[in-house]
């Protein structure tokens, strides 16, 4: 998809905790340090942690585009929570969109009272199954879980993102970029939640 296209436009979307612009960065240095134009716009939601958050990640081996995705131009979705997932879908999606979404979902205040109701996950696998050109469903959430910290949420998203071969980086990349980020006595656990990522579409 990248070498046909002058910008590639990638989106990642959750909410708030769970590590979307840490992912951003992490994948944006990763690009820049492979001599790509990265430019990265945050869009946050009414409250820090719970709130929905996006990131615009815009690729290119040209020229800096502009901090934000046009609406119905995305190429790439990375979804940490499903419904997120979906609602940006409604405002950037398009019929060859690509996306990679966690399926544990993250119930917001008004479903827990009561006051709404969150989509069944049948629901949301075949709506974005018939909205997207190809769509890649992981339970990255239990994987984190299992290595003993659900903060590697993130991590894991980009293991999977990784090995869809979407983007122009290979796992030397990313391990430069989480070697850059993290201190010594974090490494280990994030270069696991990596390759976790990795073999849970491998395993697919």
């Amino acid at each position: 998809m990248f070498l046909t296209k002058d910008c590639l436009n990638l989106i990642i979307t959750g909410v708030g905790g769970q590590g979307n612009v840490l992912a951003s960065q992490l994948i944006g240095g990763a690009l820049v340090a492979k001599n790509y134009f990265v430019t990265i716009g945050e869009t946050y939601g009414a409250t820090q942690r719970g709130g929905a958050v996006m990131s615009h990640v815009r690729i290119s081996k040209k020229a800096l585009y502009g901090p934000l995705i046009p609406e119905g131009k995305s190429d790439v979705i990375l979804g940490l929570e499903p419904v997120e997932t979906l609602r940006v879908m409604g405002h950037y999606g398009n019929p060859d969109v690509v996306a990679v979404v966690n399926t544990r979902p993250v119930y917001p205040l008004d479903v827990t009272v009561g006051n709404a109701k969150y989509p069944s996950d049948k629901i949301v696998r075949s709506t974005l199954t018939e909205l997207c050109n190809k769509v890649y469903f992981v339970n990255a959430t239990d994987i984190a879980v299992d290595l003993g910290a659900p903060i590697l949420l993130n991590v894991v998203m980009i293991g999977v993102l990784l090995a869809t071969n979407i983007l122009p980086l290979i796992k030397d990349d990313l391990t430069e970029s989480l070697k850059n980020t993290f201190p010594d006595q974090k490494l280990e656990i994030n270069l696991r939640a990596l390759q976790r990522g990795m073999d849970a579409i491998k395993e697919k």
